[in-house]
């Protein structure tokens, strides 16, 4: 089967960029970007959002910073380590959901649009806002072709109610969050298209196999990000490298093509894309994280990783991944 050249280079548009292996960095804001892709380029996507609300504002990322919280929840140590700060995606009100689906609804649209046919998109998201995340990129216009569920035991949840800690000591307002679900879409075939017509035209449409020749599952078990990882790119939501390569893996079913990251934070789906060889662009638009992709993307790339670290859970019966 016969392959196109590369487009990549041409991807950087006139923005501010950086060539790091066979990938790309892009500064620049991710819906004005995705407006700029010809349409039917990108052979699919792999992200991690913050989602277009107030935890990435100016006056919320000092707040992180300097310990006092807002939006952002300052977890306590546990076994002597410190957890990255979470955002409190219940204290979203009306107003700020609505600006949430809005904003994925024309993300969804721009996404479609720079999407070839049958490209599958990989988007993170947690329990308290995939129902909302979900119907907006549907709204867009893409399919919903299931979750891929991350198992991964959190610090999220399970905290006794707030300021009556004494009073209710025996309650837990939510339950522990052991899991992180991943949305998975696809853009729609053209009509009368098969799986099979559509890999042949497009490179797209189905998802890769793993190298054992086993179906790709829609469960992953998944540690923590590794602190080796956490060293390398001091980023708020890293994901592990062990289950980043398998997604990106998964995006392109014939092994080659554009996997794009719309929100790059600090560079990890590109770093998975440079470990096992396909190509990546990487759109950023805060100028931090932006320098910070350029040094942690060929380090984290380099990384050999291993199966998640797990432990026995109370009931004996399953192995319960460690705390991320």
């Amino acid at each position: 089967m016969k392959y196109e050249p590369s487009i990549l280079p041409e991807l950087a548009f006139n923005y501010e960029s950086k060539r790091i292996g066979g990938s790309l960095l892009v500064h620049a804001d991710c819906l004005e970007w995705l407006g700029h892709v010809p349409k039917d380029t990108l052979h699919g996507i792999v992200t991690d959002p913050p989602y277009g609300v107030k935890e990435y504002d100016l006056d919320q990322l000092h707040k992180r910073g300097s310990g006092n919280g807002g939006v952002w929840r300052i977890p306590p140590s546990f076994d002597g380590h410190v957890r990255a700060p979470l955002p409190r995606f219940t204290a979203l009100d009306e107003k700020e959901r609505k600006r949430l689906s809005h904003f994925f609804t024309q993300w969804a649209e721009l996404v479609k649009s720079a999407l070839r046919p049958g490209g599958h998109v990989f988007i993170a998201t947690n329990a308290f806002l995939a129902p909302l995340v979900y119907s907006a990129l549907m709204a867009g216009g893409l399919e919903f072709r299931g979750q891929i569920i991350r198992l991964v035991r959190t610090l999220r949840g399970g905290d006794r109610p707030k300021n009556a800690e004494e009073e209710f000591s025996g309650v837990s307002s939510l339950p522990r969050g052991c899991y992180e679900p991943w949305g998975l879409f696809r853009k729609p075939m053209p009509p009368g298209m098969k799986v099979s017509d559509c890999l042949r035209e497009y490179r797209t449409g189905g998802l890769r196999r793993t190298a054992d020749d086993l179906p790709f599952s829609d469960t992953i078990p998944s540690g923590r990000t590794p602190r080796c990882e956490r060293m390398i790119a001091s980023h708020p939501s890293l994901k592990p490298q062990l289950f980043l390569r398998q997604i990106v893996w998964a995006s392109l079913p014939l092994g080659v093509g554009i996997i794009a990251d719309p929100f790059a934070g600090s560079g990890s789906t590109v770093a998975a894309a440079e470990a096992i060889g396909v190509e990546a662009v990487g759109v950023e638009r805060v100028a931090e994280y932006f320098k910070m992709a350029q040094e942690a993307v060929p380090r984290l790339a380099k990384l050999k990783v291993s199966e998640p670290s797990v432990r026995v859970s109370p009931t004996g019966i399953a192995p319960v991944p460690l705390f991320d």
